[in-house]
């Protein structure tokens, strides 16, 4: 029995990587010292897996910031913008991905998304009209040459042809069928030039094949790899799909001329019916992902050797134990977590310990000397939780009732008595939430931490940094302030901390984007609030301005999609314990003063599913009321903000505007604002903040730039209904990028009111 894994993190155990990449930004580091990094991360991935046993490793998974940005550089998917840049290549590369305003020119990045329903985020890439697609590189080549240097023998993994067209964004006329048959030649030369290197297998991931695939789909598909069939000739290639089942389109992949197949057995929720019902050539192998690779509990051997057993009962001979996506979504080993008791790390499998899994399930399997005692081990971690269940909690989500979900008066009605009540202006602006968090902030922290600062000095100290960012806003000229959000670490893993039924780690990081990496809380059991957890701070910041500040909260939805959930709690009934205990803190708020409250659904499509025809069924009829849950117990005064960002909207936006939330922030500068036509078509009624520029890059944007922006929007949306506000929270942007760019913020947005008052004063005279 082999064993299989798809990728590995690649942002080092400590955040490595992270920190020589900022470093490099800063100019602090070189370009050398970037790449040796990057190399001894390679090395210690294949290292781990290597030692672990596991027979099919991958190369090429590593990336300095994102893998699709890699694959559209390595086939020369560069828009001309970038290429006009008189830099060097790793600066056009992370121009590409951050956007550049230097000597050799100003440009933005590319638009980021979230990576299927994950909280990962790849580089959009453009074609245009005149990108000439070929192999111009030969990262994949070089990194398999590393690690068999190193003794590790890989198969090279790529982004497949068909997945990159399907998340590619089109910007002139042209088609993906337009360009399917030089890209297919561009991956048949990476497929030759592998094979001569004395690559044995070839990992193409093609994830997009778990969403809903129609006959045009297949055709560009068939299209794509027409060419790396007729490449290839002794190498094997491994079609590697994840994040579901292929259902649509399973009886005609198997046949094609693939060595392997990977098929996700965890979110595939149809793989082993697929399988059962239509079979599985008997001269392929089948990558079976059984080792779940986006949450860190640990797998339950009994079940998952009850699953292959019936894999193999339906006459597939030949299986390969696999991780069912990427470890890229889970930290690295549980060996960091130095202050978590052994009683709570049984239970968990980070990347290292998954590899070890796969090693076990082997034995497990092929029912080796040993594997009775592995399946008796295993079981003991399934038979209690410590403390992880609470029946008070459980009988409040029973006690809920359909009218627990609607808020009155009706949303018209709610927008005449706000604006009376807080007499905002025209083109209101405000920022979604966070200030930069400088170095004293978090040296603070971590000094309250450790104990080496009192909670009387701690709350001082943020008190501080709150009244210096009210009088900067103030100062600016924004119209709703917030308070900059300087006590909190994390905008979920802040409110996991302040609730029951969390456990927290210490060492778990996970990539989010490039350099950002996130500590997803893990929820441990039933989830109820302690006490008031922001009431304090959001008072405080009030009393500093006369403007109305912001509440700020994270949603139910995004901190149950940014934890690591429990497996054997439905996600709907976790959700709706998170979502009483944000609206005890709403109300509370209200209770204290706060006129406008803001309820971050930052991650809200994340477990959306892959396909359409599952997306209410699974996930929208409980996510939808789960949000309207927290909201519905509010006076009509009260207006209810939400956020969304780096993720696609334009399908969803009459469930968006089924929240009934009063105003609702978007990114959208990465985007191009394409959101914009979607809530004209849908005839959106929620007042909107489309992003007007990207906090996830240091450029500064020119008055003028966010002036066009603004002029677009109210193309599409209407005056009264138009908020002015940044893509995202400014967390992790330098203090004076922030000013500069949020005076230029104000300054277009007062120009455009005057002028728009203007006008209505002379069409009135």
């Amino acid at each position: 029995m082999k064993t299989a894994v798809i990728g590995f993190p690649r942002i080092g155990a400590d955040r490595e990587l992270k920190f020589v990449t900022e470093g490099y930004f800063k100019g602090e580091l070189t370009e050398e010292a970037l790449l040796e990094e990057g190399a001894r991360q390679r090395a210690y991935g294949w290292k781990q897996q290597a030692d672990a046993g596991v027979d099919f490793i991958s190369s090429n998974d590593f990336s300095h910031y994102d893998g699709l940005l890699d694959t559209a550089v390595l086939f020369h998917v560069i828009p001309k913008r970038y290429l006009d840049l008189e830099v060097s290549d790793l600066a056009r590369y992370f121009a590409m991905a951050r956007g550049y305003q230097g000597a050799a020119g100003n440009v933005k990045a590319q638009a980021m998304k979230k990576w299927f329903n994950t909280n990962y985020h790849y580089l959009v890439p453009e074609i245009e009209d005149d990108t000439e697609i070929f192999l111009a590189g030969d990262k994949p080549i070089r990194e398999y040459r590393e690690a068999k240097a190193l003794g590790v023998v890989t198969k090279p993994t790529i982004v497949g042809p068909f997945t990159f067209l399907k998340l590619a964004k089109f910007v002139g006329k042209k088609t993906p069928a337009d360009v399917v048959q030089a890209l297919g030649e561009a991956y048949g030369k990476l497929v030759e030039a592998l094979e001569a290197e004395g690559a044995e297998w070839i990992q193409l991931e093609e994830p997009y094949l778990v969403h809903d695939v129609d006959a045009a789909d297949w055709k560009l598909f068939q299209a794509a790899y027409a060419p790396i069939f007729a490449a290839k000739k002794n190498v094997k290639l491994l079609l590697q799909t994840y994040f579901g089942d292929v259902r649509d389109v399973y009886k005609d992949l198997v046949n094609l001329d693939f060595d392997g197949i990977g098929l996700d057995f965890v979110e595939g929720h149809k793989s082993l019916f697929l399988v059962e019902k239509y079979g599985f050539p008997q001269d392929k192998v089948l990558f079976a992902g059984v080792v779940n690779g986006k949450n860190i509990w640990k797998n339950n051997y009994a079940k998952t050797k009850e699953l292959v057993d019936a894999i193999a009962a339906a006459g597939v001979l030949r299986i390969a134990l696999n991780t069912s996506c990427s470890l890229l979504h889970v930290p690295y080993t549980l060996e960091s977590e130095e202050k978590l008791s052994d009683a709570y790390k049984k239970h968990f499998a980070y990347a290292k310990e998954k590899l070890y899994e796969l090693k076990d399930l082997a034995q497990i399997v092929g029912n080796t000397t040993g594997s009775k005692a592995l399946l008796e081990e295993n079981a003991s971690c399934f038979t209690e939780r410590i403390n992880s269940r609470d029946e008070a909690v459980q009988q409040r989500v029973k006690n809920i009732q359909p009218e627990d979900y609607t808020r009155h008066p009706s949303f018209d009605e709610r927008a005449k008595i706000q604006k009376e009540a807080l007499q905002l202006p025209l083109f209101p602006t405000t920022t979604i939430g966070s200030f930069p968090q400088t170095a004293d902030v978090r040296k603070a922290r971590l000094q309250f931490r450790r104990g080496e600062l009192s909670r009387e000095d701690y709350v001082a100290f943020n008190k501080e940094k709150i009244a210096s960012c009210i009088a900067l806003q103030e100062e600016l000229g924004l119209d709703v302030l917030v308070h900059g959000e300087f006590e909190r670490n994390d905008m979920v893993e802040y409110f996991g901390e302040h609730l029951e039924g969390y456990l927290f780690t210490q060492k778990a990081w996970v990539q989010s984007y490039g350099t950002r990496c996130v500590k997803p809380p893990v929820i441990w059991g039933d989830v109820s609030r302690k006490a008031p957890i922001t009431v304090d701070w959001a008072v405080y910041a009030q009393s500093c301005s006369d403007k109305p500040v912001k509440g700020m909260l994270t949603g139910p939805v995004t901190i149950l999609n940014w934890s690591f959930p429990r497996e054997d709690i439905s996600l709907k009934e976790s959700t709706l314990q998170i979502a009483l205990a944000i609206r005890d803190e709403v109300l509370d708020l209200e209770k204290n003063g706060i006129s406008i409250i803001q309820i971050d659904e930052a991650a809200l499509r994340e477990k959306l599913p892959l396909r359409k025809s599952d997306w209410y069924e699974y996930y929208l009829n409980w996510a939808i009321p789960a949000f309207r849950l927290v909201a519905s117990g509010v006076a009509a005064k009260t207006q209810i903000h939400t956020h969304m960002c780096y993720s696609e909207f334009t399908d969803i936006i009459p469930a968006i505007d089924a929240m009934d939330a009063d105003v609702i922030t978007f990114e959208a500068s990465r985007s191009d604002l394409q959101i914009l036509d979607s809530l004209k078509e849908n005839e959106f009624r929620t007042a909107v903040g489309p992003g007007v520029y990207d906090i996830h890059s240091p450029r500064v944007p020119s008055v003028e730039e966010i002036t066009q922006a603004l002029e677009q929007m109210l193309l599409r949306v209407e005056q009264k209904k138009l908020w002015v506000n940044p893509d995202c929270g400014l967390k992790t942007r330098g203090e004076t990028e922030t000013k500069a760019s949020l005076a230029n913020l104000v300054t277009a947005a007062k120009q455009l009111r005057k002028q728009i008052q203007g006008e209505d004063v002379q069409q009135a005279g």
